[in-house]
């Protein structure tokens, strides 16, 4: 497929969930690699006009550089497909399912994919018995946000119900999750393919927005230092855990290895960020790939419903 065959391509950004700004930045980084490439692109802020005028104006394509909801939840998803536009990621059940953390594992749990155990939480819950039944500390965080926003860590009971709180504050459905204390990965997924995979140091405690997006002090490592064997189970593990969420064209899959030696997974992103700190980009260019040629092999990769 040559860069005229893409037609007319809405690289959709902004928007107007709580990840607005790092959208911003992926959706500016995608129209200006496509276009040095050739494609015909045109920014597309969903936040600021409405997605009928992707049919008025005759997009053929949509490149979504969204984040979080309305985004990557399955929504602008539903919304391309009634209107016959191909885009790019993940279809609306498993864009869905992957915006949902509490499904997610449910899934997960089915086929044997390890995941950090976790109960919902409620204002009514009994949060001295969830930290009894999780240990402390724990991670308490909103259900259906993306990039840490609301997450907390907790170490002493009494601050279990504030953070709760704070959670809700981003959305009704509220999880309290195990901690596991060890390495973050990410495994980067394109087609049916794993990249490297990224190791990621902290100065803190957590790998936070500040950490994502701020912090110069986050040190990242790709090849990630791990042995052969070990990477390529994980990676064919993070292909199953993809997979099973009906997962497709890209996306990445987050992890934590333990100090046994076991690894979690976390998460799935089906619209991961594009940005100068972010993850796909680096596993792409170890593999080879510079970052042209890693947004046309995404557009390459579209949905068509």
């Amino acid at each position: 497929m040559t860069e005229q065959d893409f037609g007319r391509v809405a690289v959709l950004f902004g928007g107007c969930s709580a990840e607005r700004d790092i959208s911003l930045q992926s959706g500016q980084a995608v129209l200006e690699a496509l276009r040095q490439c050739g494609v015909d692109a045109h920014p597309f802020d969903t936040g600021e006009r409405p997605l009928a005028a992707l049919a008025d104006e005759q997009f053929d394509r949509a490149y979504i550089a969204l984040h979080g909801r309305f985004g990557e939840d399955g929504t602008v998803q539903g919304a391309l497909e009634l209107m016959r536009i191909p885009y790019t990621g993940s279809g609306v059940m498993a864009s869905a399912l992957a915006m949902d953390k509490w499904r997610t594992k449910l899934l997960w749990q089915a086929v044997g994919v390890d995941s950090p155990r976790s109960i919902l939480l409620t204002e009514h819950s009994d949060f001295e018995k969830v930290a009894q039944t999780l240990g402390l500390p724990l991670i308490v965080k909103p259900a259906r946000e993306g990039s840490t926003i609301g997450l907390s860590k907790i170490n002493r009971v009494e601050d279990v119900a504030a953070a709760y709180h704070l959670a809700a504050e981003h959305d009704a459905l509220v999880l309290a999750e195990e901690y596991i204390a060890g390495t973050e990965l990410t495994a980067a997924i394109l087609g049916d393919t794993a990249l490297p995979l990224v190791r990621i140091e902290v100065a803190g405690e957590l790998y936070d927005y500040e950490a994502k997006y701020l912090s110069d002090a986050t040190r990242y490592f790709c090849p990630c230092g791990l042995p052969e064997e070990q990477i390529s189970l994980i990676q064919t593990q993070a292909i199953q855990a993809y997979q099973t969420l009906g997962c497709e064209g890209w996306g990445r899959i987050d992890l934590i290895l333990s100090q046994d030696g076991r690894f979690y997974f976390l998460e799935a992103n089906t619209s991961p960020g594009m940005t100068s700190h972010s993850l796909v980009p680096m596993a792409a260019k170890a593999a080879g790939i510079d970052f042209k040629e890693l947004v046309l092999r995404i557009l390459s990769l579209s949905h068509v419903g």
